[in-house]
């Protein structure tokens, strides 16, 4: 299994480009990271772990500028967010940073996306919280226009996009939705709970799950591979990835079992000593 890490990155933890050098020289497979655009202080939104809401949320760096950072200190370490938030994104802003991204670091970018948790940080960037799986959705379908080889116009319900000359492109090649219908774009993974809306989406529109903690699998895998088939997707070809684990060997045991090739292992939002020391214990994985 390929170990690869996950950090809520602030402007009090450590750096991007130390952890991108520190993971590559100890052979960890992948950096990804969370998105935060701001956190309301008054909301009626409770913390998804219940109690209070710790202060790296409302603290978290840009994914993107991080993740550029690591990408140029780097040569083989695959970048990630773990989630993009699609919704609160303008589509063509954001289909122009993750091809550019992905074009700078080779092909080395997945994209983790999500619907949120947070009505009320959604409801600045003007989301109905009612439609914004829809809203992602076809958000997703304008970018992947924008990332098509030839200029490739979209009309969806929330917006569009006239054929246009778009570069960079993704450096990853397309996948098959199903026969003749490619998938543009790198390697996309929607986050959160099992589901038949979530499945549905996955086999939809993406590469496969990254499901948080990763409890649960040994139901909801046969689930989601039924799902995937009836949708005309290749079997071989849906990835999960149990995401922001914390590991123990019987726990990691479990997911080789499962057959399950890559873990992203939560770090603590600390400074660089016990980040360090985190991976240092998580090297037993490696």
């Amino acid at each position: 299994m390929r170990i690869a890490t996950t950090i809520f990155l602030t402007d009090r933890t450590v750096s991007p480009v130390r952890l991108a050098r520190s993971l590559e020289e100890r052979g960890f497979s992948g950096l990804y990271l969370p998105e935060h655009t701001h956190i309301p202080v008054v909301r009626d939104t409770g913390a998804p772990m219940g109690g209070e809401l710790p202060e790296m949320y409302g603290r978290t760096l840009d994914p993107f500028v991080a993740l550029a950072q690591a990408a140029a200190v780097t040569e083989r370490l695959r970048l990630g967010t773990g989630i993009t938030l699609v919704a609160q994104h303008d589509p063509i802003d954001l289909a122009k940073q993750i091809a550019t991204l992905d074009h700078l670091s080779g092909g080395r970018f997945t994209l983790g996306i999500g619907y949120g948790w947070n009505v009320e940080e959604a409801a600045d960037h003007g989301v109905d919280w009612a439609t914004r799986r829809e809203l992602v959705r076809d958000r997703m379908a304008l970018m992947r226009a924008l990332w098509a080889p030839e200029p490739t116009a979209y009309v969806g319900e929330f917006s569009s996009v006239q054929a246009s000359a778009a570069h960079p492109k993704p450096v990853q090649a397309p996948r098959e939705l199903g026969p003749g219908v490619p998938l543009y774009g790198p390697r996309t993974l929607i986050g959160g709970a099992a589901g038949p809306k979530l499945f549905a989406a996955i086999a939809d529109h993406a590469d496969g799950w990254l499901p948080i903690g990763g409890r649960g699998l040994t139901e909801s895998m046969p689930v989601l591979r039924q799902v995937w088939e009836t949708a005309g997707r290749d079997p071989k070809s849906l990835q999960v990835i149990p995401y922001a684990v914390q590991p123990t060997p019987g726990k990691m045991a479990h997911y080789a079992d499962l057959g399950l090739e890559e873990i992203v292992l939560q770090l603590p939002s600390s400074g660089e000593p016990e980040v360090l020391r985190t991976l240092d214990d998580f090297a037993q994985y490696l």
